[in-house]
């Protein structure tokens, strides 16, 4: 009995055996070939996934310093914006105080209406200083000299009436000159006269008004010249 299992090889070869049983399904699973399928297919497997998680750790690690760069520069604009404080050390608001009875006292208040009181007083007496300054400053007054002429109606008109009546006129800033008898032609004389006005009270035309008004001696009103002074 023992002769014949002496002479057969099987249990000898069971590690033989064994490994063509692991090449044949190695082989069916396509994952290998040849006769070291079982080390260097495991190898080759383990290897390639390190390589690929080494890639990913690299490339989240990029990642990561970028998002700190970023969140860095965001952070030096907020404190910029928020004139050197931080958006993490934004001081809270101060808590309002209690309501207390010495809330009402003002410590410099009396104080402060005194200076404004004194300030008004000083600003009236420089505008009084001004005013009084601005009223001695004497006043320059425009005048203008006229010569007028006066035409008669005739050569029988009284021409010393006729003087007179141009003398009675009467006017605020208005003074009568010199006169003189003008011939005109034909035994007629006009009267030339005079006077100086102050341009802001009498104007010519109400003058020349004034003078024909006495129709029964003026014919006519001419202004001969007219000088400012």
């Amino acid at each position: 009995m023992a002769q014949p299992l002496l002479l057969d090889s099987t249990w000898r070869d069971q590690q033989k055996f064994e490994n063509a049983e692991a090449v044949y399904q190695c082989t069916i699973a396509g994952t290998s070939s040849g006769g070291s399928a079982l080390s260097s297919g495991g190898d080759g497997q383990f290897n390639n996934r390190m390589n690929t998680l080494e890639t990913e750790n690299k490339e989240l690690k990029k990642i990561v310093d970028d998002m700190k760069k970023m969140v860095s520069k965001l952070e030096s604009r907020v404190t910029a914006l928020e004139g050197g404080k931080s958006s993490a050390t934004v001081s809270k608001p101060a808590p309002a105080p209690a309501d207390d009875d010495d809330d009402d006292f003002d410590l410099f208040g009396d104080d402060d209406e005194e200076a404004q009181a004194e300030a008004e007083k000083i600003k009236q007496e420089r505008i009084k200083a001004y005013a009084d300054k601005k009223a001695k400053k004497p006043v320059l007054i425009a005048k203008s000299s006229i010569v007028l002429d006066v035409k008669p109606w005739d050569d029988e008109t009284d021409m010393k009436e006729l003087e007179r009546c141009v003398r009675t006129v009467v006017m605020d800033g208005l003074v009568w000159g010199n006169s003189k008898l003008v011939p005109v032609g034909y035994g007629i004389k006009k009267l030339q006269i005079m006077c100086v006005v102050e341009d802001d009270k009498v104007g010519t035309d109400d003058l020349e008004d004034a003078i024909t008004h006495f129709e029964d001696f003026v014919q006519s009103v001419d202004v001969s010249s007219f000088n400012k002074i």
